[in-house]
């Protein structure tokens, strides 16, 4: 007896750095990109301990959780860390970037996430690329949420170090990441005695004995089935169409937030300005009263397989999140939804238009 996903033949160094390149063209970037053989927090740790030592003083910008989770990284590195918090209901602009860099000037590294699914928002890479770019600092960019949902273009962007997962809106796999990494990124490394060496974390080890070897001896065995589903998910991207993708994502994020603002009932967008919002999933404030959490619950009951979770933590309290991400970027995800959301409104007494909610979700749907 055999199945599908059991006696394959190996993964071959060519076939897994054929992979690696068209990751690279989705990104538009000449830069060396590896693929990481874990979910996405291992390159996002791996780059940032790559980096980061005692001598870096960075700026870390925080519009979520991640930025927190950075920040605590680069102080473990023994760096000298500047946060840049704004509320989770905006984004940070390019301009509060160069008041940071002026009034700190000896800042060699920036981080930011490009979107945060975990609150709704999305930040300006490409502006704040500029402004990063002529400070002369290293700049790391979470782009796992964006990747497939909004531009994500390391190269024109000035990004160093770029790091993606296919979890979201590719609707790909969560067992492999990828980060793509600029020349004085891989410098930086170098030079950096803290960076970890012999370690599943370590970056340098992929330069010297894969990338510096001209991709033809894998360092170990590969995540064979992860790798597979990375390369379906990319192929399937390439077939649809990269713009036709993040189009259907930007739709699935307008027409939510249409229905949502229609269906009332005291629900409104986290997120104030539409265009700070992240096409891959798309924040409301509960209604006064009523527990994010548990108006989810409810609106569970009928389908728990809905793209629709509570804030995380403390958000848990007033947040709902609809993920309308990968397989849930689609007009049917966005109507069941509002569905569910309208039904457990009903349920607390509160008037919801859901009629109105689905027409203006129609309408929004570009």
């Amino acid at each position: 007896m055999t199945h599908p996903f059991l006696d394959l033949a190996p993964l071959s160094a060519a076939r897994f750095a054929s992979v690696e390149d068209r990751v690279a063209r989705l990104l538009d970037t000449r830069q060396d990109v590896v693929i990481m053989q874990g979910e996405a927090l291992l390159p996002l740790e791996g780059a940032i301990r790559g980096t980061a030592g005692p001598d870096t003083t960075a700026l870390n910008v925080i519009t979520g959780p991640y930025g927190r989770t950075f920040g605590d990284w680069l102080r473990d590195c023994g760096a000298t860390v500047i946060d840049l918090a704004v509320p989770f209901h905006t984004a940070v602009t390019a301009e509060q970037i160069r008041a940071a860099l002026a009034e700190h000037p000896e800042i060699g590294f920036v981080s930011l996430v490009h979107a945060e699914a975990a609150t709704g928002n999305t930040n300006p890479v490409a502006e704040i690329g500029e402004v990063v770019k002529e400070h002369g600092a290293l700049f790391y960019l979470d782009a796992v949420a964006s990747v497939g949902a909004e531009p994500v273009l390391p190269d024109a962007w000035g990004v160093d170090l770029c790091v993606i997962g296919a979890q979201k809106a590719m609707g790909g796999p969560a067992g492999v990441s990828a980060v793509s990494v600029s020349r004085r990124a891989w410098a930086r490394m170098a030079a950096n005695p803290k960076a970890p060496r012999r370690s599943y974390l370590s970056l340098l080890d992929w330069k010297e004995r894969w990338v510096d070897g001209g991709r033809t001896a894998l360092p170990h065995a590969p995540a064979q089935l992860e790798m597979l589903a990375l390369e379906a998910c990319v192929e399937r991207i390439e077939a649809d169409g990269l713009e036709t993708v993040m189009a259907r994502h930007a739709s699935a994020a307008a027409a939510t937030r249409a229905g949502a603002v229609a269906l009332g009932a005291g629900l409104e967008p986290y997120v104030h300005e539409a265009r700070e919002a992240a096409p891959v999933a798309t924040t409301l404030r509960a209604p006064a009263g009523v527990v994010a959490s548990e108006l989810v619950a409810r609106a569970l009951t009928g389908d728990p397989a809905l793209p629709l979770a509570a804030g995380g933590g403390a958000l848990a309290k007033e947040m709902i999140r609809v993920n309308h991400y990968g397989a849930d970027a689609t007009p049917g995800a966005v109507r069941s939804s509002l569905t569910a959301l309208g039904a457990a409104l009903a349920e607390r007494g509160l008037t919801a238009d859901l009629p109105g909610a689905l027409r203006a979700a129609e309408s929004a749907w570009r």
